[in-house]
């Protein structure tokens, strides 16, 4: 039976792709920092009678990325991939004391995403079939001040999920980009956004509705999806207002009272 590989497992979406994986009777495998937090969801994973193989590992380090997949890939088939590890930090550009987060968002957003999809897609082209799921966010779409750097590497997951889709065009392997909104899930406290306008705005998404979202339309192998009627708009946006105007609306959206 193939694998279900997925980053960022320990919480949030990353527990509701364990959940639906689990569900669907697919084997998992999941990689997070938290050794303790992924044995939990391990065993509610195994409660559905597959078997889930956790993997601690820290994405903001490459050699720990390469590990990662070497040791899901050993005696196993990995068909799926759910590239859900991400960081943020909300705040100003200038501030010093930020590029520590700033670096390992970077590293863990872009580079352990790319590094893996590298890994996983020669291995899935080998199998039956493959399917990468991306988790970019509604920020791919429009600069994001307060959160540049976050903003930044959303846009550069959505344009690399693209790209690598189209030249994966009519294989066995698909790529999908999930671009989400806000949602409820920890990345809020984790990334100072208390006080955020955005949070204000509109009620977060449930992680459960999004994580369904793209896993089923990921099966399908769309390309890009976006879940939810207000975050639709803000992706929508920026393609019929100058790019000036939506960087002031998220400057307002993203800065704190």
């Amino acid at each position: 039976m193939a694998w279900t590989l997925i980053t960022g497992a320990s919480e949030g979406l990353g527990v509701e792709f364990a959940r639906i994986a689990g569900k669907e009777s697919r084997n998992v495998i999941l990689a997070a920092r938290s050794k303790d937090k992924l044995e939990k969801v391990a065993d509610e994973v195994r409660s559905h009678g597959v078997e889930a193989v956790v993997i601690p590992a820290d994405l903001s380090n490459m050699d720990e990325v390469d590990r990662l997949w070497s040791e899901a890939t050993d005696g196993r088939e990995v068909d799926v991939l759910v590239n859900n590890a991400g960081l943020g930090y909300n705040g100003p550009f200038e501030a010093g004391q930020s590029w520590e987060r700033e670096l390992a968002s970077i590293n863990v957003n872009m580079l352990a995403l790319t590094r893996l999809m590298k890994l996983a897609i020669p291995h899935m082209q080998a199998l039956p079939k493959g399917r990468i799921l991306n988790v970019a966010s509604v920020a791919s779409f429009t600069p994001g001040p307060h959160m540049a750097t976050y903003h930044a590497t959303k846009a550069y997951v959505l344009s690399l999920s693209e790209a690598v889709a189209e030249e994966l065009r009519g294989s066995t392997v698909t790529i999908t980009a999930l671009c989400p909104g806000a949602t409820a899930t920890n990345f809020f406290e984790d990334a100072d956004m208390d006080g955020v306008r955005l949070l204000k705005l509109s009620k977060p998404m449930k992680a459960k509705d999004v994580a369904e979202a793209g896993w089923l339309e990921a099966r399908i192998g769309k390309r890009i999806v976006v879940p939810g009627a207000m975050n639709k708009f803000f992706a929508f946006l920026p393609r019929v207002s100058p790019r000036s105007m939506t960087t002031r609306i998220a400057a307002q959206i993203m800065g704190k009272h």
